[in-house]
């Protein structure tokens, strides 16, 4: 058994509270009336665009999608920092950023195959907190909250609130994780793992460096994308303290379109490589959103540039209210032919699907030349 010393500082935790509660209290006054990427990253996420009236304003949409949008919104809650928001051109309903956020009328009417546990994630439970589904590495559910609600997400359904992780249930899953020592991996995920402060954070990383058969921390997020401020200080020493203990650090961040990344998204992935993070990004292929070559091709090539390497395009998960993204299989074929003759191979993602109960996900290679 690993012995696992308490600690009682939530100075942090409470100092981000505090700012949340001003940062609201601030946008009832009306004194910040939109918070721009500059600004702190508690105070973009304090003050994100939720509300569906206040989105078509400021994007000037048409009335007469109001209300089946806002519909949408009930069963699935618009979010989306600011700064996100200004990346869209208005009144513009194909705009890729735009498309990924809007809510519709036509997600509350799922075709059947369209279901609320698409990968079966539920039969891969077996702790409060934690997804087991491949053997040598698992999957922390690190809160229910993102930066950014996607409407393609394939966890918009998830029991978020059958999970929610304590330090007592976080110690709870460190003792599981002692009875497997063929786990060499954990992954953060969510929700996002990069809403939490960093206190919270870096006392789950040191718990899990007590793991004498740990080799990586991975942390899946896309907070980084659309709120790269929250790689601030305190989150860099995190990752130099994996680092110092001989264990990798991996963020993966979620882009799926060149228009999304900004010189603030470059800043931050330059402090993440000098605190020795090995970087990838996956996206998933979406209607509407980039399923043509140029968008892959600039994607590729615009991650590349800020020290990111492709990892996986994945095809969208048959989640019930995302159908309006889906692809036919040929078409993706199509479309990853075209990219491996547009792309040196270091910069083509792998095409995958994940399947449920299988023991990995399912790279697909299209016959490149046909």
């Amino acid at each position: 058994m690993i012995t696992r010393t308490a600690t009682s500082s939530h100075t942090e935790d409470s100092t981000i509270l505090h700012q949340k509660e001003q940062c609201v209290h601030q946008k009832e006054q009306g004194i910040y009336p939109h918070v721009r990427a500059e600004a702190s990253w508690q105070q973009q996420l304090s003050q994100l665009v939720s509300s569906v009236d206040e989105l078509w304003r400021l994007l000037d949409l048409p009335q007469s999608l109001l209300e089946s949008a806002s519909a949408a919104a009930r069963a699935f809650p618009l979010r989306v920092p600011q700064a996100f928001v200004d990346k869209i051109q208005k009144g513009k309903l194909d705009d890729p950023l735009l498309r990924q956020i809007l809510p519709q009328g036509l997600e509350l009417t799922p075709p059947p195959d369209f279901v609320t546990d698409p990968l079966a994630e539920l039969h891969a439970n077996p702790h409060r907190g934690l997804l087991h589904k491949y053997q040598s590495r698992v999957l922390i559910i690190a809160g229910s909250a993102c930066a950014i609600n996607c409407r393609y997400c394939f966890r918009r359904h998830f029991p978020y609130e059958d999970n929610q992780l304590s330090q007592a249930q976080f110690d709870e899953l460190i003792q599981h994780l002692e009875t497997h020592p063929e786990v060499n991996e954990v992954i953060f995920s969510g929700g996002d793992p990069l809403i939490n402060s960093n206190a919270r954070l870096q006392r789950w990383v040191d718990a899990l460096l007590l793991l004498p058969q740990l080799k990586r921390i991975r942390f899946h997020t896309r907070t980084p994308v659309v709120v790269p401020a929250r790689i601030d200080e305190g989150l860099l020493a995190l990752f130099r303290s994996i680092a110092q203990s001989g264990r990798n650090a991996i963020l993966v961040v979620h882009s799926n379109h060149p228009s999304e990344l900004d010189h603030h998204f470059d800043t931050a992935m330059r402090k993440l490589r000098d605190a020795q993070v090995t970087l990838f990004n996956q996206a998933v292929l979406l209607r509407g959103v980039n399923d043509h070559v140029d968008a892959q091709a600039a994607l590729s090539e615009r991650l590349f540039d800020a020290g990111v390497l492709p990892y996986y395009l994945h095809l969208l998960d048959p989640v019930a209210g995302a159908h309006d993204f889906s692809i036919h299989d040929t078409e993706a074929f199509e479309l990853y032919r075209q990219m491996a003759a547009r792309l040196p191979g270091f910069l083509l993602p792998r095409l995958a699907r994940e399947v449920p109960g299988a023991p990995a996900k399912q790279i697909l290679a299209p016959n490149l030349s046909e």
